[in-house]
């Protein structure tokens, strides 16, 4: 059995698979009701469910107010699927590319959170 540190890393659930396999067997609803009570084609929301289209903006709004959750779940879910797929994609070229850090008043100037 390999070590923990020898396993492939596992990318962060796209935010459909959580709708599909969590929130609307917890709401107890098909998908055909959810596509109707959020006012998009069941074809959006099959793209959204099978992690071929992202939640977008938009969406987060319309998921939050189904679920009685906040957009920005939605939307933090996308982002961290998002960067873990790019990161990946990165993996060779990340290392080549140099790290520069800004000055601490321009970090405060524009809200830099440390949080890489």
């Amino acid at each position: 059995m390999p070590h923990s540190r020898d396993a492939l890393p596992v990318a962060p659930p796209h935010p459909g698979w959580i709708l599909r396999d969590r929130v609307l067997p917890g709401l107890g609803l098909s998908v055909s009701q959810a596509a109707r009570e959020l006012r998009i084609a069941r074809q959006t929301l099959h793209r959204v469910l099978a992690g071929r289209a992202a939640v977008s903006p938009e969406m987060a709004t319309r998921l939050a107010r189904l679920s009685g959750t906040a957009p920005r779940f939605w939307l933090e879910r996308q982002q961290q699927h998002d960067l873990w797929h790019a990161q990946q994609a990165l993996t060779g070229i990340l290392g080549l590319i140099p790290t520069h850090t800004l000055p601490a008043a321009l970090q405060a100037e524009i809200g830099l959170h440390h949080d890489r």
